[in-house]
């Protein structure tokens, strides 16, 4: 993050006493039936659904994203935001002070210039050129225009979302939603925002298990689940115990960082030694290599019980994606890793729709047959004893992880309004 943009942000500006700590937020969504649910597969199928909603937005843009880059990508999405401050929609975003730390204050400050209420999340300066701001991020991916249609997902506003990026595109999914859901959806984003939303009453903000698979038998159905460092670390991570402890005939996992807790862990091993057909698509091409080092390190726990796992290697996965079953299916933010399952802010949208269920079973299964490398179940014997050793502080190490994730830095979470300072004046810029 530059010196001119951290000066703004943190030093001149006090957040106001009546700000909403986001922590604090103890509510537990519902499903909602009669929705619809459209994937949307890469930058190709996310951003131009994105941008026409954005386009007809005639109220209220409510979005907050883990990475915006300066690039063809944040560069239009600039322009649409602006555009639509100027027809007088009200817009919030919320960026991430980690992953958005490398826009420009002239970027910035074209979009406060325009009437957009921007904020960034934990912003922090950087000590002898390191970033300090690594843990508890806002990694959430949340777009919802007018109350009525919302975007939820892996996918950041980012160039490498695209296949022309190259062999670093990233392979991801987000959905749209439109129906009874969004109410749900809006709500959490409102109140993420710091925005004044209709409180719930206490009957919908008490706390109960959930069973995840027995609702009703109608299709279209949408629950809203989110992870912070308050009254909901576990909730995603529940919600996976749950459908694997209950799957009967299928399970398939695509995420991009797989490092999970010994409990999850053990839930996709019992499932696959009950005789269900579980399915495990990671990264084989990573963008971070230590992503790939530590996934395979519980290879052989998984192999042996009949987990069948895929590396997809044609470019980096990036997605956090899981269908369980012919009905269930999950599309989100959340990694199976310590940073998303103790540290991160996410929201994931579960879904009980078979038609949704089956596309995006079929695309895995493309994925995984035609795009992937699958691991033998039988690894050669090489290294056994240091395999051995390695897997036995894996394990006590993902025993345990979820509490020491408490020892890490704590800080509450920081929603600073950006007020770019009087040196910077926005300059005028082509549109794409």
């Amino acid at each position: 993050m530059s010196a001119t943009m951290n000066k703004a942000t943190v030093e001149q500006v006090e957040v106001p006493p009546t700000e909403r700590n986001p922590a604090l937020v103890d509510i537990e969504y519902g499903w909602h039936g009669n929705n619809r649910v459209t994937l949307l597969e890469n930058g190709e199928e996310y951003f131009p659904r994105v941008f026409e909603a954005i386009r007809r937005a005639e109220k209220e843009i409510l979005l907050e994203t883990f990475i915006l880059f300066e690039d063809k990508v944040g560069i239009e999405l600039r322009d649409l935001l602006v555009d639509a401050a100027g027809r007088g929609v009200r817009i919030t975003v919320s960026l991430d002070g980690f992953g958005c730390g490398e826009l420009t204050p002239e970027f910035l400050a074209t979009l406060s210039d325009a009437g957009v209420r921007l904020q960034i999340f934990d912003p922090a300066p950087r000590h002898l050129g390191i970033r300090t701001n690594w843990f508890r991020r806002l990694h959430r991916k949340i777009v919802v225009v007018d109350g009525v249609i919302a975007f939820i997902g892996g996918i950041n506003f980012s160039a490498d979302h695209l296949g022309d990026f190259g062999p670093e595109a990233k392979q991801d999914y987000s959905v749209e939603v439109k129906g009874p859901a969004v109410v749900d959806i809006h709500h959490f984003a409102l109140l993420q925002s710091g925005r004044p939303s209709r409180a719930k009453y206490w009957w919908q903000r008490r706390r109960s298990r959930r069973n995840e698979l027995a609702f009703n038998d109608h299709d279209g159905q949408v629950r809203l689940v989110y992870r912070d460092n308050h009254e909901h670390q576990t909730d995603i991570e529940e919600v996976y115990l749950q459908v694997l402890r209950s799957a009967q005939r299928r399970v398939v996992i695509a995420n991009a960082y797989f490092f999970p807790g010994f409990r999850l862990l053990r839930e996709i091993r019992n499932a696959a030694r009950r005789g269900v057909e579980v399915r495990l698509i990671l990264q084989g091409q990573p963008d971070m290599m230590i992503a790939k080092l530590a996934a395979r390190m519980l290879y052989n726990y998984l192999l042996k019980a009949g987990v069948v796992i895929y590396e997809y290697c044609e470019r980096p996965l990036h997605g956090k994606v899981a269908l369980v079953d012919e009905d269930w299916s999950t599309v989100g933010s959340s990694n199976l890793d310590p940073l998303s399952l103790s540290l991160n802010l996410e929201a994931n949208v579960l879904i009980r729709d078979r038609a949704f269920n089956r596309e995006l079973f079929e695309r895995l299964d493309d994925l995984s047959r035609n795009h992937c490398t699958v691991m033998p179940a039988n690894p050669a014997p090489r290294g056994l004893l240091w395999r051995m050793t390695i897997g036995f502080m894996v394990f006590h190490f993902l025993r345990h992880f979820p509490a020491w994730a408490g020892w890490l830095p704590a800080h509450k979470p920081r929603l600073k309004p950006f007020s770019p300072p009087t040196a910077v004046r926005s300059e005028p810029h082509e549109p794409l």
